[in-house]
């Protein structure tokens, strides 16, 4: 199922939990990068992610009427402790899991990369990922469509074009830089597209 995968996978829940310990519990306050959601809360998404088996996915989401959205805000609520060492606890406890969602299995990558830069960037924090896990990811991310969580109708406006690995993808007016801000800006986040140029950078911001 992937020994290579979860290998990489193991590794950034491992960093991860470093850089979490060596923060104060005010830090954990701060905005991520996801949507309305704290650092603390990403961390909780994080546990929760790792717990989830397929049938358990299938369940808590019939269970949240089928939206995505709402089954992810459970799963916060559920994991997040009442203390960022409560939650950080949790986060050890599950770093070696191999439970996973339905779906390809590097999505295990796209979480732990995305949600990874959620975290650090807002704290300043910077972490140099494995080249075959950012690109992989990349490229899950650009033939998933976009109702679970993927971004095939959005490359299909742009050509993403990687300047640091042999990855290029999409249609349209191209779009180039490094993998990694490549994959955030495609996972809807915004500080990445100024670490991008080429004639489809408005296109891609305008549709994020």
């Amino acid at each position: 199922m992937g020994d290579d995968v979860w290998s990489i996978v193991h590794a950034e829940r491992a960093a991860l939990i470093d850089d979490l310990e060596n923060l104060n519990d005010e830090r954990w306050d701060e905005a991520s990068l996801c949507g309305d959601w704290s650092v603390h809360d990403v961390a909780a998404h994080l546990v929760s992610s790792a717990r989830t088996t397929r049938l358990g996915f299938v369940v808590n989401l019939a269970r949240a009427r089928f939206d995505f959205h709402r089954q992810n805000a459970r799963g916060v609520e559920r994991e997040r402790g009442a203390s960022p060492q409560e939650t950080l606890e949790r986060l050890r406890q599950v770093a070696s899991r191999r439970s996973t969602p339905p779906g390809p299995v590097d999505s295990r990558l796209v979480e732990q990369v995305v949600h990874g830069e959620d975290i650090r960037r807002p704290l300043g924090l910077t972490r140099t990922y494995p080249k075959e896990a950012v690109v992989r990811s990349l490229r899950l991310q650009a033939r998933t469509p976009a109702f679970f969580g993927g971004a095939k109708e959005l490359v299909a406006r742009a050509r993403l074009t990687a300047t640091d690995a042999d990855v290029s993808c999409g249609d349209g007016p191209e779009v180039r830089g490094p993998a990694l801000p490549l994959l955030l800006a495609i996972s809807g986040r915004r500080v990445a597209l100024d670490h991008l140029d080429g004639p489809g950078v408005a296109e891609l911001a305008a549709a994020i």
